[in-house]
C-alpha cells in the first residue's frame, strides 16, 4: 500500500510538471507591426517582461503611437520614437518631453540585451529616477555597431577595475598595516584575515554592477552589433524579427542639432495576429 501511494504521488507530480511545461511551451507570443513611411518592422514582445509587454500593448491598441515620429535618430546608436508630443510637431521643435509618460518598474534579464533590433524602454536619468523605471509611452530600437572581442574586453575592464579598486580601498587598505604585522608575527592569523578580506571583497563585487559579457552577448555584438554599454541600464522587452533594413534606413537619415530627422518618419503600430 505504501509503495502504491508513492507511485500515485510520483505520477501526480509528474503530470503536474508536464502540464506546467506544456503551458509554458504553448504560451502565446505577441507581435506588433511598426509601420513607417520608410518601411515596416515586425517586432516580437518578450513574455518574461510581462509588465512592459502588457502596458505596451495597451498603448498600441489605444492608438497611442499612431501618428507619432521617430524623433531621435543617432547613427550607430538608436532610433527612438512614440512620444505623444512628436505628433504633428513642427520642424525644429524640441520633442520627447511630453506629459504622457507611463512609468513602470524595470524588468531586467541578463539574456535580454542591447543587440541590433532590440526593442527597449527609455527612462528619465537616475538623479531623478533612482530605480531606473521605464517610460513605456515611448520606445527605442537599437541600431548600434559591430564590436571586436578586444573592445568588449576593454568595456569590461573599464567598468570593473574601478569597482574592484573601490572595494580594495574599503576593505583592504585599512587593514594593510595589520596584515604586514601578522605576516611577520603570526602567518596563520595573516592567512585567515587575508582570506576574510578577500571573501568580503568578492561578496560585495558580486552585488555590484560589474560587467561580464555572456557568450550570447559576445556572439551578437561581434556579428550583428549593438550597444553593450547600455546593458543593465534600460529594459529590453522585445526584438525586431523582420525589417532590419528599415532600422538602417532610418538610422542613416540626416538630422538637426536635436537629432531629429529632417525627413519625418511617421509611426503606426498595430498588433499582429499570428
Amino acid at each position: 500500500m505504501r509503495k502504491m501511494r508513492k507511485l500515485i504521488t510520483f505520477l501526480i507530480a509528474g503530470f503536474f510538471l508536464f502540464s506546467v511545461e506544456s503551458a509554458r511551451a504553448q504560451e502565446y507570443t505577441h507581435y506588433v507591426l511598426v509601420k513607417t513611411n520608410l518601411g515596416n518592422m515586425k517586432v516580437k514582445l518578450y513574455n518574461d517582461t510581462p509588465n512592459h509587454r502588457n502596458e505596451f500593448l495597451k498603448l498600441v491598441n489605444s492608438d497611442h503611437f499612431d501618428g507619432t515620429l521617430f524623433y531621435r535618430v543617432i547613427k550607430n546608436f538608436v532610433i527612438q520614437g512614440g512620444s505623444a508630443d512628436s505628433r504633428n510637431a513642427p520642424a525644429g521643435k524640441h520633442i520627447g518631453y511630453g506629459n504622457a509618460a507611463v512609468n513602470i518598474d524595470s524588468e531586467f534579464h541578463d539574456h535580454h540585451f542591447h543587440k541590433k533590433g532590440a526593442l527597449c524602454a527609455p527612462r528619465q536619468p537616475e538623479d531623478i529616477n533612482h530605480f531606473k523605471m521605464s517610460d513605456i509611452s515611448q520606445f527605442y530600437i537599437v541600431k548600434g555597431r559591430v564590436w571586436t572581442s578586444e573592445q568588449l574586453d576593454i568595456i569590461e575592464k573599464n567598468n570593473n577595475i574601478p569597482i574592484k579598486n573601490k572595494l580594495k580601498k574599503e576593505f583592504y587598505v585599512p587593514r594593510k598595516e595589520e596584515l604586514a604585522r601578522l605576516k611577520e608575527e603570526d602567518p596563520r592569523a595573516f592567512n585567515e584575515l587575508l582570506r576574510d578580506i578577500k571573501q568580503k571583497i568578492n561578496f560585495e563585487y558580486s552585488l555590484s554592477d560589474y560587467i561580464k559579457f555572456s557568450d550570447a552577448q559576445r556572439e551578437a555584438y561581434t556579428t550583428i552589433g549593438g550597444l553593450p554599454d547600455l546593458d543593465g541600464d534600460y529594459t529590453v522587452f522585445g526584438e525586431v524579427v523582420e525589417g532590419f533594413d528599415v532600422i538602417d534606413k532610418i538610422a542613416a537619415l540626416k538630422t538637426d542639432k536635436n537629432d531629429r530627422p529632417f525627413t519625418d518618419v511617421v509611426i503606426q503600430v498595430g498588433e499582429v495576429t499570428q
